[in-house]
C-alpha cells in the first residue's frame, strides 16, 4: 500500500498545502479593492483616485522588483523556506495594514506587502512543477490557482464586512493576518523541498543566470504573452468594484461581489477544465498547453469589449457576462504559464524565470493601475480603455503561438513525479 510519504501521493499533498497560501495571497488584494470606499472615507488624506491608483501601483512595482530575487532564492536555496518566510512576513504586514491612520502609512504598508508576496508565486509554482510530471502539471497548477480564485472571491465579500458597523474594513486585515501567522507552523512541519539529488547532474550544476534568459527567444515571447493580458487583469481586479459601483449606482457590497465572484468562479471551474484539456492534448503534441492557453486568450478579446460597452448601455448584466467570459479565458491562460515555462527552461531555472515574468508583468500592471486612475480623473471613456485591452489580448495570441517547446530530459520532470 502506498503511504503519504511516497512521491506519488506527496506531489498532491504539496498542492493541498500551498492552496491556502495562494488563497491568502490574493485575498488581501481583492479585499482592499472591495473596501475602497470605506478605506477612503476613513483615511481622508488619500484624497484622489490618482493617489489610490498610485498606492495600488506601488505594491506592484515593489512586487515586480523583488520577484526575480524571490525566484532566485527559491532556485538557489530552498523553495520551502522561501514560501514559509513569505507567508510570515505577509501575515505581519496584513495585520499592520489594519492599523494605519494616514495615506502615507497605507502607502508604506502596501509597498512592504509587495516584498512579502513577491517570493511566493515563483517558489510555489516551481515546487509544483518539481513534483509533477508533464502529464499532471497543468492539472496540479490549476488546482493551486483555484486557491487564488477562491481568495479573490472571498475578498469580494469584504465590502459587506466593511459596511457592517460591528466590524469595518480594519477587522478584515486583523483577522486574515492572524490566520496567516497560525498557518506558518503546519506549513513548516509538512512542506518538503523536492530532493535535489534526484535531479540530473546537468540541472543541479546550472543555477539560473538572470542575463541568460535574455538570449532565450522562447522565454522572451512567453514574457510578452504573460504580460499583455495581466494589464487588463489587474485593472479588472483592482478597479472593477469601484467601476460597477459608480456606473450602476449599486452598493459597495454588491459591487465587490459582482466584480469578483462571477469571473473568479468561472476561472476556478475552467482552470480545472483547461488543466485537463492541456494534459490530455500534451499526449498528442508538445504544443498542447500552448493551444489551450491561446484558446483562453481568444475568449478574453470579446470579454473586454463587453465590459467596456456595458456602462454606456446601462447594462450590469452585460458587464457580468463579459466578466464571466473573461474568467473562462483567464482560467485556460493562467494555469498553463508555468507548465509552458517548464517546456523552455530547466528545473533549476523555473522559479527565477517566473520571477522575471512577474517583474515585467507587475511593473506593467502597476503602471496600468496608476494610468487608469489618471484616465478616470480625466473622464476617458471605458469602452476605449477596455477596447485597448482587447487589442493587447490579440497581440498576445500571436506571441504564444510562436513559442517552440524544447524537448529532452532537461525540460521534463523527475521520474519519481506522478505520471497520470
Amino acid at each position: 500500500m502506498t503511504n503519504s510519504k511516497s512521491p506519488l501521493n506527496y506531489a498532491w499533498v504539496v498542492v493541498a498545502l500551498l492552496f491556502p497560501v495562494a488563497l491568502l495571497n490574493y485575498l488581501d488584494r481583492q479585499m482592499i479593492a472591495s473596501m475602497k470606499v470605506s478605506v477612503m472615507n476613513d483615511i481622508p488624506s488619500i484624497g484622489t483616485e490618482a493617489n489610490w491608483g498610485l498606492m495600488l501601483g506601488k505594491f506592484k512595482f515593489v512586487y515586480a522588483i523583488f520577484s526575480p530575487l524571490g525566484g532566485y532564492l527559491a532556485d538557489r536555496f530552498s523553495r520551502k523556506y522561501t514560501i514559509c518566510g513569505s507567508l510570515l512576513i505577509w501575515s505581519l504586514i496584513t495585520w499592520l495594514t489594519g492599523h494605519v491612520s494616514s495615506y502615507n502609512e497605507l502607502l508604506v504598508a502596501r509597498t512592504a506587502m509587495g516584498i512579502s508576496e513577491a517570493c511566493y508565486i515563483p517558489a510555489a509554482l516551481a515546487m509544483i512543477a518539481d513534483y509533477h510530471s508533464t502529464l499532471t502539471r497543468s492539472r496540479a497548477v490549476g488546482i493551486h490557482q483555484m486557491g487564488i480564485y477562491c481568495g479573490v472571491i472571498v475578498g469580494g465579500f469584504a465590502g459587506y464586512v466593511a459596511d457592517a458597523p460591528a466590524y469595518g474594513w480594519r477587522f478584515m486585515f486583523d483577522f486574515t493576518g492572524l490566520v496567516g501567522v497560525l498557518y506558518v507552523l503546519p506549513l513548516l512541519w509538512l512542506l518538503r523541498d523536492f530532493p535535489r539529488e534526484s535531479r540530473s547532474i546537468a540541472d543541479t550544476g546550472r543555477s539560473a543566470s538572470w542575463f541568460a534568459f535574455l538570449g532565450n527567444r522562447n522565454f522572451l515571447l512567453l514574457v510578452g504573452y504573460f504580460t499583455l493580458p495581466a494589464v487588463a487583469a489587474w485593472v479588472v481586479r483592482d478597479w472593477m468594484p469601484a467601476i460597477l459601483q459608480k456606473e450602476f449606482n449599486i452598493s459597495q457590497g454588491k459591487a465587490g461581489v459582482s466584480a469578483s465572484l462571477y469571473w473568479q468562479a468561472a476561472a476556478l471551474v475552467f482552470a480545472l477544465v483547461g488543466g485537463y484539456l492541456a494534459d490530455r492534448w500534451m499526449k498528442k503534441t508538445e504544443r498542447g498547453r500552448i493551444y489551450v492557453s491561446a484558446l483562453g486568450m481568444l475568449l478574453i478579446v470579446p470579454a473586454m469589449f463587453m465590459v467596456g460597452k456595458a456602462p454606456g448601455l446601462h447594462s450590469l448584466n452585460l458587464a457580468v457576462m463579459g466578466l464571466i467570459l473573461f474568467g473562462i479565458g483567464w482560467g485556460f491562460f493562467d494555469i498553463n504559464n508555468m507548465p509552458i515555462l517548464s517546456q523552455i527552461v530547466g528545473p533549476e531555472q523555473r522559479a527565477t524565470g517566473y520571477g522575471i515574468m512577474n517583474f515585467v508583468s507587475m511593473m506593467s500592471g502597476g503602471m496600468a493601475d496608476w494610468a487608469f486612475g489618471v484616465m478616470t480623473d480625466k473622464n476617458v471613456p471605458l469602452d476605449i480603455i477596455f477596447g485597448t485591452f482587447a487589442c493587447f489580448a490579440l497581440v498576445s495570441i500571436a506571441l504564444v503561438l510562436k513559442i517552440k517547446p524544447q524537448s529532452g530530459s532537461n525540460f521534463s520532470s523527475n521520474p519519481s513525479a506522478p505520471s497520470s
